[in-house]
């Protein structure tokens, strides 16, 4: 069975940093661009970042460039997301997702992906 599972989130005060990742079972990572997406309440999910295949390449939207970073060890089957200054307006469900096509140009359309995590709660709160 195909699972993409997240976990690392939590509450934390703004300026804070948490490590989110994303784990697979069933199928082997490595073969698998990733994509973090986040979606507040009443909001549009948006994408966050991606990384390919290799982790050669790695895009970000706009607001967390410099702040968060994309990561992957595909021996261990895990892709990571290191968040820091962390803000309020950094706050939803942070979800992992997966696709074994090269999504360099359509990475923030989240139709594109064929595998999703659960989600992980990120709270950016004092």
């Amino acid at each position: 069975q195909v699972q993409v599972v997240e976990s690392g989130g939590g509450l934390v005060q703004p300026g804070g940093s948490l490590r989110l990742s994303c784990a697979a079972s069933g199928f082997t990572l490595a073969y698998y661009g990733i994509g973090w997406f986040r979606q507040a309440p009443g909001k549009e999910r948006e994408g966050v970042s991606y990384i390919s295949k290799s982790g050669r390449r790695t895009y970000y939207r706009d607001s967390v460039k410099g702040r968060f970073t994309i990561s992957r060890d595909n021996a261990k089957n895990t892709v990571y997301l290191q968040m820091n200054s962390l803000k309020p307006e950094d706050t939803a469900v942070y979800y992992c997702a997966a696709d074994s096509r090269a999504l360099y140009a359509t990475w923030v359309n989240w139709r594109e992906y064929a595998y999703w995590g659960q989600g992980t709660q990120v709270t950016v709160s004092s």
